[in-house]
């Protein structure tokens, strides 16, 4: 049985003109993996570089997904499932990292915003990111497998604090349209492996 229901998918017509397809961008970069400190500025450079060639001049907000974190699903059904739904948070009883701030707002993700311009560099904090960060956290790396490419109009910043920190974070985002989250995304990104 899925954890993607249709009832959770509104039919196209129920808002209007058929929303547009997000773009699914196949990224080769065989050459990122972490089973050793990545290139993160080698690897960016070539993410970076496709995702100037598609949303170049837009305001963007930028998901990382590791599969690992989505047991039991490849990476093309995770593809099919964000983008019927708009977002990978498609099981609500499935917790997620760090969703939980002291002010116990309402956070749907975490991202990297970035007005995608000719020197934009987005991949490599991303990457290092997911590599140091997760090791901190968990005891081993994430690879990213996916970049959700969002229209950062169609979201709005929730700016929170984390348990333990003084700092306030500004990587958490809802969606303005809750109901038309698919509306909101622009792009999914694929790394190959």
């Amino acid at each position: 049985m899925s954890d993607v229901a249709d009832h959770d998918v509104p039919s196209p017509g129920q808002w209007g003109p058929t929303p547009r397809t997000a773009v699914v961008l196949d990224i080769d970069v065989p050459q990122y993996r972490v089973d050793t400190e990545p290139d993160h500025r080698g690897v960016g450079h070539v993410v970076d570089a496709e995702l100037r060639r598609h949303f170049l001049g837009r305001t963007v907000v930028v998901r990382g997904i590791g599969a690992q974190h989505h047991p039991g699903r490849t990476v093309g059904e995770l593809v099919d499932i964000v983008r019927r739904l708009g977002t990978d948070r498609y099981d609500p009883a499935r917790v997620g990292d760090r969703y939980d701030n002291l002010q116990n707002k309402h956070i749907d993700f975490f991202a990297f915003r970035r007005k995608v311009t000719p020197r934009m560099r987005l991949f490599e904090a991303m990457s290092w990111g997911f590599y140091h960060s997760s090791i901190a956290v968990h005891g081993a790396p994430v690879r990213l497998d996916l970049l959700l490419v969002y229209d950062a109009a169609q979201l709005r910043e929730v700016v929170h604090q984390y348990e333990g920190r003084e700092d306030r974070k500004r990587d958490g985002y809802v969606f303005r349209h809750p109901g038309r989250k698919p509306e909101a995304l622009l792009g999914i990104a694929k790394l190959s492996r």
